[in-house]
């Protein structure tokens, strides 16, 4: 199986363009068309990992966080970083990271933590926004329907839980063809009025080129007039977080015990327990002190995350409990997620699942 093959499904789960700006997830190391035995999936590059990988005779690396962040101007071996990459290089193993765009999108990290608590309706806690465009096209009467329709099959008029979403309002065009045109209707230097169909849609910003192709190729105009707009509106199912409901009420302290031990965490750091009962669930993986506010917002009564700092522990002001289970804990499915999925489109690919604990935070009890 070609590289590609695997990289195109793992964006098409969690798009490049949902990272975050400081990320760096997609291939770091790689040929695209390079042809891949087997992967590895870890949360972690390490040399341990890469190590694996060889020994396995794995020729492809996943993991969750990139192993480069940062540009690197040299490669001397003087850290784990660059000894991973150079090692990876050695042996001709790619690399691919798949991070806060897998943060990112419903059925990504948080949606499993959901998962493993067991929380209903769960849905994105802080919705991005800045990935919608709207695309506006003047079409004649007679080829309305081919035009949206083929709109629709490339990824248009998505909205929520619902599709081939457009609006369409009649209006009149006009124009005059010069002497090197060649018109579909009208004739050439003269103006020319034109029934026509204004068709509203949106799309993913993503999937704009794939949408233009589809606009010009099914459009009789030999100049297609169209419009793109970008949107403010949130996407609702892409962003940071999740928030979702327990089947049932439970106090605090069971509740806390229940994290622990679905989560498998080693402790939990957490808030003072409330005299209220729990029920409603913010989750984030990974480090979410960012979305206290937006948690208590929602009306939750606890919010499971990582990575909280000591002073801000206190701005939950006893209006929820925060419980903090450590960065890896809450990240450390994201393997099966991975592996679950790639499965699924591809079940006869040699996958594994990493054999070491890339935790570099020890307890002592």
């Amino acid at each position: 199986m070609k590289l590609r093959e695997i990289t195109n499904h793992l964006e098409s789960l969690a798009p490049l363009n949902y990272q975050e700006d400081y990320d760096n997830s997609g291939l770091i190391v790689g040929n695209p068309d390079e042809e891949i035995r087997a992967a590895l999936v870890a949360l972690d590059c390490t040399e341990q990992i890469v190590d694996e990988a060889i020994a396995k005779n794995c020729n492809l690396i996943i993991t969750h966080h990139p192993i480069v962040f940062k540009g690197l101007k040299k490669f001397t071996g003087k850290n784990y970083v660059e000894r991973v990459v150079i090692k990876a290089i050695k042996n001709n193993i790619s690399l691919y990271a798949i991070h806060t765009n897998l943060d990112h999108v419903a059925h990504g990290v948080s949606g499993y933590i959901c998962k493993k608590l067991g929380l209903q309706n769960a849905k994105v806690l802080a919705p991005k926004v800045g990935l919608l465009k709207k695309l506006v096209v003047f079409c004649p009467v007679s080829h309305t329907d081919a035009v949206r329709n083929a709109l629709f099959v490339a990824g248009a008029g998505e909205i929520g839980n619902y599709g081939e979403c457009s609006f369409n309002a009649p209006g009149t065009g006009t124009f005059k063809a010069n002497d090197e045109a060649n018109p579909y209707v009208g004739e050439t230097g003269k103006q020319h009025k034109e029934e026509e169909i204004r068709i509203e849609t949106i799309f993913k910003i993503q999937d704009e080129r794939k949408i233009l192709v589809a606009l010009l190729e099914s459009h009789p105009y030999e100049e297609v007039a169209y419009d793109i707009y970008p949107l403010a509106n949130e996407l609702n199912n892409v962003g940071a977080g999740m928030i979702g409901w327990l089947s049932e009420e439970m106090e605090g302290l069971s509740f806390l015990r229940h994290v622990k031990n679905e989560m498998q965490a080693a402790v939990v750091r957490h808030t003072a327990v409330l005299p209220k009962k729990i029920r409603k669930i913010a989750v984030c993986g990974g480090s979410g002190s960012f979305l206290l506010q937006k948690a208590i917002a929602a009306g939750a009564d606890a919010f499971v995350t990582a990575d909280f700092k000591y002073h801000e522990f206190f701005d939950a002001e006893n209006k929820l409990i925060i419980a903090d289970i450590g960065h890896f804990e809450t990240e450390q499915f994201t393997s099966n997620l991975l592996i679950e999925n790639i499965q699924e489109k591809f079940p006869n690919f040699a996958i594994r699942l990493t054999e070491h604990n890339t935790n570099p935070i020890n307890y002592l009890f």
